[in-house]
């Protein structure tokens, strides 16, 4: 398999470090379709904390996002994803994922995309299959039709409700305006979601993946781990932060490695998904685990 231009053709794509990775628990992720509903359910706290403790896991993709393949073994390929910015690979985040969740394509210029905003929507393919697509989920459209939206998807043209999706010009992100208070409103949406390693998704976010998700949701393409997004953007003084900021925390009272990022709300306190067995929470910076492990602020938005 030369390298080229594949998608994702599941809701939701997990990446995983190694094709020997995946546990017995784990082939549900691994199928396409896709249940990422019940592979979620299957996870008790300490298998969810054994995909970082035993890094089994690296990020994950949506519906329709595009992937670059390197290599394929067997029935695994071996990606670089271009809109996950990494230092681990400047084309792209890397990692492998089942070849039955991806699919060539030629790649064309479009005009406009529909963008998922509602936390989850229903796409219904060639007026028959349907499928579940997470917030931020990015499709071509084809046209408007009242109340729908119709899209080009890997499996055929779907419909998609004109309600929970915002069209955008595919120049948008070169010009993006929403200020860090919208991020921050975006946030809360997700309060009360179970915390999940690797997460990119309406169904978990790890913490990078929760700020990297909700920048770019809303034009802002940022790294996708929060040791790259501690070094890029804007710095910003304590004094001066304003909600939407990022704050970052590193061990070693903020002299060692970043291993956290959370998004400055106002008044003092934070929006974050914080670790495994917590969910997506607001909390003051005042005595809070992580205060005095404070390394950077970072503002990416205008």
């Amino acid at each position: 398999m030369d390298a080229k231009r594949y998608v994702v053709t599941v809701s939701v794509a997990t990446v995983w470090t190694s094709t020997e990775s995946p546990r017995s628990l784990d082939k549900v992720a691994l199928e396409a379709p896709v249940d990422i509903e019940e592979w979620l359910y299957r996870l008790t706290y300490e298998k969810r904390l054994a995909l970082c403790n035993e890094n089994l896991v690296q990020t994950q993709l949506l519906f329709g996002e595009k992937v670059e393949v390197i290599k394929q073994e067997g029935d695994w390929c071996y990606v670089l994803i271009p809109s996950q910015p990494s230092k681990k690979n400047d084309a792209g985040y890397p990692g492998w994922v089942p070849a039955s969740q991806l699919k060539s394509v030629e790649v064309q210029k479009q005009d406009s995309y529909a963008q998922v905003v509602a936390k989850k929507t229903l796409l219904v393919i060639n007026n028959q299959t349907e499928l579940m697509l997470s917030y931020r989920t990015t499709l071509p459209v084809i046209q408007h039709l009242n109340e729908h939206v119709e899209v080009e998807t890997p499996l055929g043209k779907g419909l998609l409700l004109t309600k929970d999706v915002n069209v955008v010009q595919a120049d948008t992100e070169q010009h993006p305006t929403k200020s860090g208070e919208h991020l921050v409103l975006e946030g809360k949406r997700f309060l009360d979601l179970p915390y999940l390693w690797g997460g990119m998704s309406s169904y978990g976010f790890d913490c990078s993946g929760f700020t990297y998700s909700l920048h770019k949701a809303n034009g802002y393409t940022i790294p996708r781990d929060a040791s790259d997004q501690a070094i890029s953007g804007k710095g910003v003084a304590y004094e001066e932060m304003k909600p939407g900021d990022l704050l970052f925390f590193a061990y070693e009272q903020g002299k060692g490695f970043v291993h956290h990022v959370a998004m400055y709300y106002g008044n003092g306190q934070i929006i974050h998904s914080p670790k495994t067995g917590k969910t997506v929470e607001v909390i003051p910076i005042k005595g809070m685990e992580y205060e005095d492990e404070i390394c950077a602020i970072r503002r990416y938005w205008t």
